[in-house]
């Protein structure tokens, strides 16, 4: 009687045991599928549906999947691998690599929607049209287009520099796409403005700009977002207005400008994020750059155009 008690007891306690240890794993592998899952979503390119961004939601799926096999073929790895993917998100922290703001930003991208659908499927987006033309500015046209220059060295060195400075961990979500945006930020985030002399118009080239410290006023801006973005194979254009000229970076048709949409919501989430002014002609998409946005798609200062010119 005492022997069936004694292995009675032995064998609810290696069941209570099991049950705790299992717990601890299962735990574990959930507690993994956290870092895991926007790890993996950096390889995944874009997944928009409707007006959704799911990307990050099959990242999660994959990461659990992934999780289970682990804990199915042989559970105790789960431990090394817990310890593995955050060490690897702790050594970033210190690091210019993907760390946990990276992680909270991606998941913000997930719950927060990038557009808001509940009154207007296109409540945030402002297609601006050019409503004024004149063919009386081809002096300045012709000024300002003697001034791009895209193969020059400096310029060149420049562009490639600064397109890799920021962002360079969406780089396989998003493409070449995340090069023109980090040449966008770190222009305008160090871009001075210095005024012409009165009445004596001075249009400065690229490397002028760049060697003078990054200032100028409106056309050495333009002359310069231009010239770097089409040094690292963007196309551009440049806007004429009255008192102002400001550049706009091509974005392709309706599908590539939705990628480019969301790339912009999700990069610059920390910026004063207004909505994304846009131009829309026979399906093609064009967006501001203006050195008076925070954010790629800013509000423009002037809808009317003298003189629209592509480069």
């Amino acid at each position: 009687m005492y022997f069936t008690l004694l292995l009675q007891y032995m064998g609810e306690h290696n069941h209570t045991h099991f049950f705790t240890g299992s717990l601890v794993l299962n735990t574990i592998g959930l507690l993994t599928v956290l870092p895991l899952a926007p790890l993996i979503n950096r390889f995944i390119p874009p997944v928009i549906i409707g007006y959704w961004n799911v990307d990050l939601l099959l990242s999660i799926i994959a990461a659990f999947i992934l999780v289970r096999l682990v804990l199915w073929l042989f559970r105790p790895l789960i431990i090394p691998a817990f310890i593995l993917v955050s060490g690897f998100v702790v050594y970033n922290q210190f690091t210019d690599g993907y760390n946990l703001n990276n992680m909270i930003l991606d998941y913000k991208n997930m719950v927060v929607k990038s557009w808001d659908t509940r009154d207007n499927k296109e409540k945030d987006l402002f297609l601006i049209k050019p409503d004024l033309f004149d063919t009386g500015v081809e002096k300045a046209v012709k000024g300002l287009k003697s001034k791009m220059d895209p193969r020059d060295s400096v310029t060149r060195n420049f562009a490639v520099k600064h397109s890799i400075e920021f962002f360079d961990d969406y780089h396989k979500k998003y493409g070449h796409t995340v090069r023109y945006l980090s040449l966008f930020k770190y222009i305008n985030n160090n871009f001075k403005y210095v005024p012409d002399p009165d009445r004596d118009e001075y249009f400065a080239s690229p490397r002028e700009t760049i060697e003078n410290g990054m200032g100028g006023d409106c056309d050495d801006h333009t002359i310069l977002m231009i010239s770097t973005l089409k040094a690292i194979g963007a196309k551009c254009r440049m806007i004429l207005t009255e008192n102002h000229v400001y550049p706009e970076l091509y974005c392709g048709d309706k599908k590539n400008f939705t990628k480019m949409q969301e790339a912009i919501t999700h990069l610059f989430a920390t910026e004063d994020f207004t909505g994304l002014y846009f131009r829309e002609e026979s399906g093609n998409y064009w967006i501001n750059l203006d050195y008076t946005a925070r954010h790629p798609g800013g509000p423009y200062v002037d809808n009317k155009a003298y003189a629209v010119v592509e480069f």
